[in-house]
């Protein structure tokens, strides 16, 4: 039965590509058949055929692949079939004595317009503006281009200004917010796949199609009406493909924007603003209306470029601040680490001045019980707290690090009265019940105290280091709270009360 049903499956696959393939075919071959015949009935006959397929390979794409947010393809299949009667309405009756042609145009771009909004919408970050500020930029230096060599021709082709004056005057306003759209899409995207590709290659060969129609009614130049047909054409084409290809599922789902973008959009907007500079040399016979709405045009596109760099600046400085932070910081505690405490003293040499120092090593008594009896999470949750305790303990311009483990160091400008009354706070502090996730545990600390001569300037924090960790070891061996190195030398150490009974750590 299983070998029955195998080669029947591939036959049906076989099939399904053999005839897809054949429907894509039939729809290029007809895109040619305008440029062998030059007939306007046969352009306006190819075009229904070619929109045809097209919308039937969108219906088929959507039945078989059925993505999630299939109305944006819906809406694709509307807008064609809207620039078909637009078009047809063009070619077949006096266009200059109603608007219903340019009607169903502009509703067809407003259909694109809908879908690319449907689709981008995943797309949103309402922490990053910067898509939308660089999208922004590329949609000024279009709608600058737009006015020098579009608008501002066909305002003065035209004597007075009228509906078709108006709707002349739209189209270029419409295309720069179709590519506006385009190249956030492009901007806003980490991969692309192939039916994304064949959208966007759709896109852009319609904007091509109305550059041209455009370039016409400005007067710069002169097509067929045949030959501006075929972008039309090509372009549902390709969205039909799209439609036909397992990728399209993906398309309007949400997508990770990297960092890295952020150069290509640069580079973008960097093209834009060169080709803006040669607008007014290009456009040095402008009028005074013409000059204002360059100069306009062109303000805002320094400005936005200016911005962009403020927030690239400001984002630069943040980034390299949380680098700096995380290099010196350990991230359970949010305390200074090893190598920041060896540099503490350097860094805070001119504030702390000629004044004694004190160094406090601190390990944790009965740590590694909880570590053992609650696991790793739980004990990592008690050093933090313990951290947070020291933190209370100490004034803000004093060093409080992490030394490793369950050891904690303070370095602060502390005569030895002053340090031996914060042992004891950090004593009583710690030895006080901690509320964790598993259960209330108690623990206690040994404290090392070393301190420097009048002048700290002869001493180092590796000497700190060596004494108050020789006189921690000390206080913990003999269970004395906390002892000075200094005392170590001359055989009486002084120590604090102990509030930590070792059978009771747990």
């Amino acid at each position: 039965m299983e070998t029955d049903e195998k080669p029947a499956g591939q036959s049906g696959r076989r099939f399904r590509v053999c005839w897809r393939s054949t429907l894509f075919s039939c729809g290029v071959l007809i895109l040619a058949l305008p440029l062998v015949v030059d007939s306007r009935r046969l352009a306006l006959a190819t075009l229904i055929a070619s929109v045809t397929i097209s919308v039937v390979m969108i219906g088929v794409g959507v039945r078989q692949y059925q993505p999630r947010r299939p109305l944006p393809w819906y809406l694709l299949s509307a807008s064609a079939v809207q620039f078909t009667i637009g078009t047809a309405l063009r070619q077949t009756t006096d266009w200059h004595r109603h608007p219903f042609d340019d009607l169903f145009t502009l509703g067809g771009y407003c259909c694109i317009g809908a879908a690319a909004v449907l689709w981008l919408r995943p797309r949103q970050n309402s922490t990053d503006h910067d898509l939308l500020l660089d999208s922004g930029l590329i949609g000024l230096g279009a709608a600058l281009l737009s006015w020098t060599f579009l608008i501002s021709p066909i305002l003065h082709r035209a004597h007075t200004f009228n509906f078709s004056t108006l709707i002349a005057v739209i189209y270029p306003v419409v295309d720069a917010l179709l590519l506006t759209v385009v190249a956030h899409s492009v901007v806003t995207s980490a991969r692309s796949e192939t039916s994304l590709r064949l959208v966007y290659l759709a896109m852009l060969v319609i904007l091509a199609g109305d550059l041209a129609c455009n370039l016409e009614t400005a007067g710069t130049a002169e097509l067929g009406r045949q030959i501006q047909l075929m972008p039309l054409q090509l372009a549902y084409t390709l969205i039909g493909a799209a439609a036909m290809h397992p990728t399209m599922v993906v398309l309007g789902s949400p997508r990770d924007i990297h960092a890295h973008r952020s150069r290509q959009r640069a580079s973008i907007i960097a093209i834009v603003m060169i080709v803006a500079a040669l607008v007014p040399v290009v456009g040095s016979s402008l009028d005074m209306m013409d000059r204002v709405v360059v100069s306009s045009l062109f303000a805002l596109l320094l400005a936005g470029v200016l911005l962009r760099s403020e927030r690239a600046i400001e984002r630069s400085a943040r980034s390299e601040r949380r680098a700096q932070y995380q290099a010196d910081h350990d991230m359970l505690t949010g305390l200074l680490n090893r190598a920041a405490l060896l540099r503490a003293l350097h860094r805070n040499r001119d504030r702390w001045g000629d004044q004694p120092l004190a160094l406090l090593f601190i390990d944790l008594d009965g740590f590694k019980r909880v570590n053992d009896n609650y696991g790793h999470a739980v004990g990592d949750e008690l050093i933090a707290n313990a951290a947070a305790r020291i933190r209370r303990m100490i004034r803000r311009d004093d060093a409080a690090a992490r030394y490793g483990g369950d050891e904690f160091v303070v370095l602060a400008p502390l005569s030895r009265q002053q340090a031996l009354l914060l042992a004891e706070r950090l004593l009583a502090s710690l030895g006080e019940p901690f509320e964790l996730s598993a259960a209330e545990v108690r623990i206690a600390a040994s404290i090392g105290i070393a301190c420097s001569g009048p002048r700290s300037a002869d001493i180092t924090v590796y000497e700190l280091l060596r004494e108050a960790d020789s006189a921690m070891y000390h206080a913990k061996e003999y269970s004395l709270g906390y002892v000075f190195h200094a005392d170590l030398r001359h055989g009486h150490p002084e120590s604090g009360p102990r509030t930590w009974h070792r059978e009771s750590a747990v």
